[in-house]
């Protein structure tokens, strides 16, 4: 049985400022904590006897076998699963060098963790290894856009950082950006390396950093005359940019 001072600490890590100041986060659901059990430290592991006998050697500082209750009781989910865990913050500085010879997303402004989370997922997808962000971005280790990463984050590097700065030590490098007035995605070569920068979902593209954008894209509807929503969620304009990307590249390599 998980004591009470347990609980709350497992639930404080709800909050951002809880999370930075113990360098922690929390992880819940059978798929996602199995699969960044490799690529973080665990500080504590609860679970149920069930998924417990489903894994290996587990690697964890502290594990407490625990019944329904004791989960129900620390779950921040509404349908709690069989284990959840905190793990240790990645403590990782960026080398900008090793952004040119890739492709690189940048998100500016995004503030919903759901989105975070699910652009992490894509970028795990098509191979895209780094993310950068605007310093007002949604918290990676926000416990929605860990749930939303579904276990992307343990191989996707996400750092904050001064777009405009990065931009300005990467002047050589073709930087996208998607716009209402940028032209055909379809229609235009893109490159195997570079910056793709997706904007805030009410606002897009900041004007500060639209003079670093050497390529203007824009994601048709179809079909063009007809009359549909004014845009696209962040993270589906993410998915399509991506993969179209990532068609080109393949088709050009073979």
């Amino acid at each position: 049985m998980l004591s009470k001072n347990k609980i709350k600490f497992i639930k404080s890590l709800e909050k951002k400022k809880e999370r930075t100041e113990l360098g922690l986060f929390l992880a819940e659901g059978n798929k996602l904590v199995a699969d960044i059990l490799n690529a973080f430290e665990c500080e504590l592991l609860i679970a149920k006897p069930v998924w417990l006998a489903t894994q290996g050697d587990i690697k964890a500082k502290e594990l407490i076998v625990v019944d329904e209750d004791d989960i129900e009781k620390t779950s921040l989910l509404k349908n709690p699963q069989d284990v959840l865990a905190v793990f240790v913050q990645r403590s990782a500085v960026l080398n900008p060098e090793t952004l040119k010879d890739e492709l690189t997303l940048m998100l500016d402004g995004i503030q919903d963790p759901g989105n975070l989370g699910t652009i992490i997922r894509l970028a795990d997808w098509f191979g895209i290894k780094n993310i950068i962000c605007s310093p007002d971005c949604a918290d990676v280790y926000n416990p929605k856009t860990v749930q939303a990463s579904m276990g992307g984050i343990a191989h996707v590097r996400v750092f904050y950082r001064s777009l405009p700065e990065l931009l300005n030590e990467l002047p050589d490098l073709p930087v996208y950006g998607t716009f209402l007035d940028g032209k055909n995605i379809y229609c235009e070569k893109l490159t195997s390396n570079g910056l793709i920068i997706m904007g805030n979902e009410g606002n897009g593209i900041r004007r500060t950093l639209e003079k670093h954008i050497t390529h203007r894209l824009y994601i048709p509807n179809f079909p063009p005359e007809a009359q549909s929503t004014e845009s696209l969620n962040v993270a589906v304009a993410t998915a399509i940019t991506c993969a179209e990307f990532r068609r080109q590249q393949i088709y050009s390599e073979s």
